[in-house]
C-alpha cells in the first residue's frame, strides 16, 4: 500500500487559515490538486493569491452552510480538475455556550456550522464519486474518502464547551452512520479528532496567556501542543491507500490528553 496522494483532487474546506490551510499545503506538497473552500476570500487571496489555470491549488469563497454555494464548490473544482477523490471536512468553529440559559443560540448554531454543513457537502461530494466510478465502469477498489476533523471535547467536557461538545460529538456519529451507508458505493469516511494543534487562533491565545499554554502542556502526556503539520500527515494516511480498509473510524490525535482527567482545558 502507498501513502501517496500525487495526482488526486482534494477538496478543503475550511482553507483559509489554521489547520485546513496546513492540510490543504501539505496536499499540494504531495502532488495532490487541492480546492481550497472558505467564507474569507480576502484571507484566501492572500494566502494563496490569484487562481492560476495552470495550478495544483485554486481556491473558492462562499458560505458552505447554503446548498447552492455547495453546488458551487463542486462545479469550480470539476472545471478546474475534472474530479474529486478526497473531500475534507476542516471548516470548524468553536464557541462559548451557556447550559443554563434558554436563550443561548450556541448549539444550533454549531450543529449547523460543525455538523450540518459537513453532512451535506459530503452528500454532494458523494454523489459526484459515484457518478466519476459508473462512467470509469471500474468495480475494483475505493472511490473516493471522506475525512471530518473532530475534536476531543467530543467526549471530553469543560463547563463552557457545551455546544463544541455536542456538536463535535454529532460529527463523529455522523462519520460512523455515513461510513456504513456508503461503504456499499465505495466511499470511505473517517475523522479525526484533535486536542490541542498550534493553528492561528492557539497562537493568538497564546500570546496573551502564557499560563493557558503552560495548562494545555501540563494536561497532555507527551507535554506539548501538536503542529498543524502532524495533523496533516494524518489526514493524508486517511486520504491514502494505505488506509484503504478503514471507514467509521476516529482516530484521536492528542498526545494522550484525552487519556487523563475528563474535564480539559478546551481543545483548539
Amino acid at each position: 500500500m502507498s501513502f501517496s496522494i500525487s495526482g488526486k483532487t482534494a477538496i478543503v474546506t475550511g482553507g483559509a487559515n489554521g489547520i485546513g490551510l496546513a492540510i490543504g499545503r501539505h496536499f499540494v506538497d504531495k502532488g495532490a490538486n487541492v480546492m481550497f473552500a472558505d467564507m474569507d476570500e480576502k484571507q484566501l487571496l492572500h494566502e494563496l493569491g490569484e487562481n492560476k489555470e495552470d495550478s495544483p491549488q485554486r481556491y473558492f469563497a462562499g458560505d458552505l452552510r447554503e446548498k447552492l454555494t455547495q453546488a458551487n464548490l463542486l462545479s469550480a473544482t470539476i472545471d478546474a480538475f475534472d474530479q474529486v477523490d478526497i473531500l475534507i471536512n476542516a471548516s470548524r468553529q468553536i464557541a462559548p455556550s451557556d447550559a443554563l440559559s434558554a436563550e443561548d443560540d450556541a448549539v444550533e448554531m454549531l450543529l449547523q456550522q460543525n455538523l450540518m454543513a459537513a453532512l451535506r457537502l459530503s452528500q454532494t461530494i458523494a454523489k459526484r464519486m459515484i457518478k466519476q466510478a459508473d462512467k470509469l465502469d471500474d468495480d475494483d477498489g475505493v472511490i473516493g474518502a471522506i475525512i471530518n476533523l473532530s475534536s476531543i471535547a467530543a467526549r471530553n467536557t469543560h463547563p463552557e464547551l457545551l455546544a463544541y461538545s455536542v456538536s463535535n460529538a454529532a460529527l463523529n456519529q455522523m462519520t460512523r452512520s455515513m461510513a456504513v451507508s456508503l461503504a456499499p458505493n465505495r466511499i470511505r469516511v473517517n475523522a479525526v479528532a484533535f486536542g490541542s494543534v498550534m493553528s492561528g487562533s492557539l497562537q493568538r491565545t497564546l500570546r496573551d496567556n502564557l499560563e493557558f499554554r503552560k495548562e494545555i502542556e501540563e494536561r497532555t502526556p507527551l507535554g506539548r501542543i501538536a503542529s498543524a503539520h502532524e495533523l496533516a500527515e494524518t489526514v493524508q494516511f486517511l486520504a491514502s491507500d494505505s488506509s484503504d480498509f478503514m471507514t467509521g473510524q476516529v482516530l484521536t490525535v492528542d498526545g494522550g490528553r484525552s487519556l487523563l482527567d475528563p474535564v480539559t482545558a478546551p481543545a483548539h
